[in-house]
């Protein structure tokens, strides 16, 4: 008799996330299954574990299948240290993977800022302690346990702020920064909540419910459990695979318009590298605004602090000049119009 639907789904998840991550990492001949060699020497994937349902199915898929790709297992937990007695959490996370049979484990405690929000902050701290102990370990990829639900989330709270098709787009499958473009990796976007929920219930995983996940202090939880049911009640199910199919389209399209953005900017800069405003008034708005963005990111300005309303005003530098003053933008960033060009630089 095979594993559960839920167990077996997971672990297909998984399954095909490790033939991608050894299809780009290795030669073809060590895609042959094959226990890990010994003294580390064979890729190592790590899991970000929270303790949670999503995560924990994660860890548990990754501990059954990483061995038989002859792959290396590991884990950590980050504290985030927002609640009383978070270490503790942490160290019980440690433990539960260790006995998944993952190894390196490890947890890291960070310290979460204030800036852009509780959650972004928190969401920041993560990803640069997550990037190191990656680094540190030399890992291949890192795998998160964002689901459907959570695609679906992401794609509403990008529409409310309105920050355009990007926003739609959610969470790639695959991701990562500059220097580790496919470090994370989303195996369960195509599966809902309750799978992974059902994947632990039934393999007898204990699993932590963040009491943050139900704090309608907090704009995801709220939407979570106000907003989608709300949504599914006026609209009938299938709303949050809807809102998963909206952000691959989504992803698609701007993937293309960046790729255009990115081949059309050096045509509109003048010998000394500053922006040309006529050329950029001949480009599609769609175009246009992403080099507008890629300009003022490149100039200091967060990514994430920087939002639609904001290039909508430096493009009207472009659209509708009137000799109006300077722009300023997050990051004492600013950018104004001189002589036709377009010039944004931190002020």
């Amino acid at each position: 008799m095979g594993p559960h639907p839920a167990v077996a789904a997971i672990r297909l998840a998984v399954r095909r996330a490790l033939h991608d991550i050894l299809s780009g990492h290795t030669s073809p001949a060590a895609l042959l299954p094959g226990p890990a060699t010994p003294g580390g020497s064979s890729p190592l994937v790590l899991v970000a574990c929270s303790g949670g349902a999503d995560s924990m199915a994660l860890a548990s898929a990754l501990a059954f299948e990483a061995p038989k790709l002859g792959l290396r297992a590991g884990g950590v937990t980050i504290d985030h240290g927002l609640q009383p007695g978070s270490d503790l959490r942490a160290d019980e996370v440690v433990l539960r993977l260790t006995e998944l049979g993952l190894a390196p484990v490890e947890s890291v405690a960070v310290t979460v800022g204030r800036e852009g929000g509780p959650e972004a902050a928190a969401r920041d701290a993560r990803y640069s302690a997550l990037d190191a102990v990656a680094e540190r370990h030399g890992a291949t990829a890192v795998l998160l346990g964002h689901t459907r639900d959570d695609q679906a989330e992401t794609v509403l709270l990008g529409l409310a702020r309105g920050s355009g098709i990007r926003s739609l787009s959610g969470m790639a499958a695959v991701s990562g920064g500059p220097g580790a473009p496919g470090r994370y990796r989303r195996p369960f976007l195509q599966l809902d909540r309750q799978t992974a929920r059902k994947a632990c219930m039934v393999q007898s995983l204990p699993v932590w419910d963040d009491p943050h996940n139900a704090d309608p202090a907090y704009t995801r939880s709220r939407l979570r459990h106000e907003g989608l049911p709300a949504l599914e009640k006026a609209l009938g199910k299938g709303v949050v695979e809807a809102l998963a199919r909206t952000a691959q389209l989504s992803r698609d399209d701007a993937d293309a318009l960046d790729t255009w953005a990115r081949q059309a900017e050096a045509s509109v800069r003048d010998a000394a590298g500053l922006l040309e405003c006529a050329k950029l008034y001949a480009l599609p708005p769609a175009v246009r605004r992403r080099i507008l963005r890629r300009a003022a990111i490149e100039a200091g300005a967060p990514a994430g602090s920087l939002f639609a309303r904001h290039i909508e005003e430096v493009d009207r530098l472009i659209t509708g000049w009137r000799g109006q003053g300077a722009i300023n933008l997050p990051g004492r960033v600013v950018a104004q119009r001189q002589g036709g060009r377009l010039v944004i630089r931190q002020g």
